[in-house]
């Protein structure tokens, strides 16, 4: 039988930040694959409104079964990841110079951004079954560690970096939100640093262009630093209030590479300036801390380290993707949460948010 408490206990504020994200992301798509005619790429906002319509499918289904049925089955949904990922390694299509998605019949699907939701639940199923109150050590961080790995290895050999060290980095934040003992955690850093030498020497070529690009993008301002050279003219350029709608110049005139995905965000800065920017920025502030609201209401341990996993690996998103555009972080392919172009990323974020919003109505449940 149904429960009306749920009804009740609907967080519509969630959800109406959901969808003035997937807006304003929608307008900064139109504007970036029409704005100077760019015909070859207006076929790209369809497919992003199928791809919404989807995730929010995926969304309707995430919280119509009780969150609390995640923590059951948190072993068959990572095991089902880390098996799309195998399938990619086999049966994957190749582009772009890696091998990342599984096409399904019209459509492809990236596993990897799925893994990110798995990571999430298989984590926080571990955190709630294992954390006593006190700081972890040494041996109760070994299992989580290996189920970070075993997908950290098979998203490198795509290869596909950024989102591999991006798993690391969501599930090493879980961790220091759940506890870590001071001493672990010191020597977690030391060996950390220790091992950079030995990380750089198994770098491929373009992985080591990259990052010496992010420390000086002028020596090489027609290759790999091109793209962030291109970025900050066009967030520079687009002052306080902008060029207006449709009026950015880098993006028309195609300097802006990569304009509809990782970089969209210079679109939005030099079409609506420094105004739009802190917008977009406020509205993210206001999900995020609705997110980490969601998990400090709950009252189920296994619910609150999920909530907050999620709210991490949309943090990260954010962060990463905004870092990048301003030359700040190196160029990893981080997309930009509901707005930047790319079907698994929004199919990944909206299935996030159904699970907060699972959480949220049943926050007050006993079963």
């Amino acid at each position: 039988m149904f429960d009306r408490r749920l009804i009740t206990y609907f967080d519509w504020g969630l959800l109406a930040l959901t969808v003035l994200l997937g807006g304003m992301g929608v307008a900064v798509l139109y504007s970036a694959v029409n704005a100077g005619g760019h015909v070859s790429q207006e076929g790209l906002l369809l497919k992003q409104l199928l791809w919404f319509a989807i995730g929010g499918g995926g969304m309707l289904l995430s919280f119509f079964v009780s969150y609390k049925k995640f923590d059951q089955w948190g072993l068959v949904i990572y095991a089902g990841c880390i098996l799309l990922l195998v399938a990619v390694m086999v049966f994957g299509r190749y582009g772009g110079g890696a091998r990342r998605w599984l096409v399904l019949g019209p459509v492809s699907v990236q596993p990897s951004e799925l893994m990110k939701i798995a990571i999430c639940i298989v984590l926080a199923r571990y955190f709630a079954r294992n954390f006593m109150g006190q700081g972890m050590g040494v041996k109760d961080l070994v299992q989580p560690f290996i189920l970070v790995l075993i997908p950290f290895i098979l998203i490198v050999q795509q290869p596909d970096l950024g989102t591999a060290l991006l798993l690391f980095v969501i599930g090493g934040s879980l961790t220091l939100f759940v506890g870590v003992q001071k001493k672990t955690l010191l020597g977690f850093i030391a060996a950390g640093m220790a091992a950079v030498p030995v990380v750089w020497l198994f770098l491929k070529d373009y992985q080591k262009h990259r990052i010496l690009t992010f420390l000086d993008p002028g020596r090489d301002p027609l290759g790999t630093g091109y793209h962030i050279i291109q970025s900050k003219i066009a967030i520079g350029s687009g002052q306080l209030f902008g060029k207006g709608f449709l009026g950015g110049t880098q993006n028309a005139l195609d300097f802006l590479p990569e304009q509809h995905t990782d970089f969209i965000l210079s679109v939005l800065a030099e079409e609506w300036g420094f105004v739009g920017c802190s917008l977009l920025l406020l509205v993210y502030l206001l999900f995020l801390a609705w997110s980490l609201n969601v998990a400090y209401r709950c009252r189920d341990p296994f619910g609150t380290f999920l909530a907050v996993g999620i709210t991490i690996m949309n943090f990260w998103h954010i962060f990463i993707n905004m870092g990048m555009v301003m030359g700040l972080l190196p160029v990893v392919g981080v997309p930009l949460p509901m707005v930047s172009y790319g079907g698994s990323s929004v199919v990944t974020t909206l299935l996030g948010v159904g699970i907060l919003l699972n959480i949220s109505m049943r926050r007050f449940l006993s079963d």
